[in-house]
């Protein structure tokens, strides 16, 4: 078994040495692979269809070493949560024939966090966190600059003490999402002062704080139906 980490702009360091960091603690063999998903005119267009592409250049090159290293299939986590939001990245699995074993069992994150903390795990409890290119909004292209912008932006939100949270890039303006049970603690004067402090200086003319709380794929709602409903290939 050898496990694999994508690194690209799209992955948060902080994401990256933490991975790392978690595979030295349990000895798990681990490479780090670069991928070139920017380097894709399908990516950097960011439509709906982006996650396959990403997900696209993470197999091929993938497939690649598989091949070199003599190893029998490529597994990826998905389990069957994530069935249940827009996810073209399974599309892109299916046609590398990636092995999807969590999914096989019908395994939920919650029966997993569950196993995880039961195995003495520390990242059992660890929020979700999907890659950088995700925040930026669909028909705004994905860039170095963006990606930047919205890891430092994260990295400061963490610095103040926030848990769950998402930066979402509307170009001139952020959209900030903290999860609700956190909400009160961004709602105040001084709060407010601390993050037009951080946010513009990243180039953001307006810095929103978004009512609804954090939620998972928020991004996608601004998708219309029809497309959410088509294969991306």
């Amino acid at each position: 078994m050898l496990a694999v980490l994508a690194d690209s702009p799209s992955l948060a360091r902080y994401q990256l040495q933490d991975a790392v960091a978690f595979a030295e603690e349990h000895g798990i063999p681990l490479h780090v692979m670069e991928t070139g998903e920017l380097e894709r005119e399908d990516y950097r267009r960011n439509d709906g269809a982006r996650c396959f592409h990403c997900k696209d250049e993470l197999f091929t090159r993938m497939e690649a070493y598989r091949r070199e290293r003599g190893f029998d299939a490529i597994v990826y986590g998905v389990n069957v949560d994530d069935q249940g939001d827009y996810r073209p990245g399974q599309n892109a699995a299916r046609e590398h024939g990636v092995v999807a074993p969590l999914l096989d069992a019908g395994l939920t994150k919650q029966d997993l966090r569950q196993l995880a903390r039961e195995a003495g795990l520390r990242l059992w409890d660890k929020p979700a966190s999907a890659c950088l290119a995700s925040r930026i909004e669909y028909g705004r292209p994905v860039t170095r600059e963006a990606l930047a912008a919205v890891e430092q932006g994260e990295d400061a939100l963490r610095r103040l003490g926030f848990r769950q949270f998402r930066v979402r890039h509307h170009g001139q303006m952020v959209r900030i999402e903290i999860a609700r049970e956190e909400l009160a603690l961004a709602m105040t004067m001084e709060m407010a002062a601390e993050l037009t402090a951080i946010f513009k200086p990243l180039g953001f003319a307006y810095v929103t704080l978004d009512l609804e709380g954090f939620r998972t794929g928020s991004m996608n709602a601004l998708l219309p139906i029809a497309r959410l409903r088509e294969p991306a290939s």
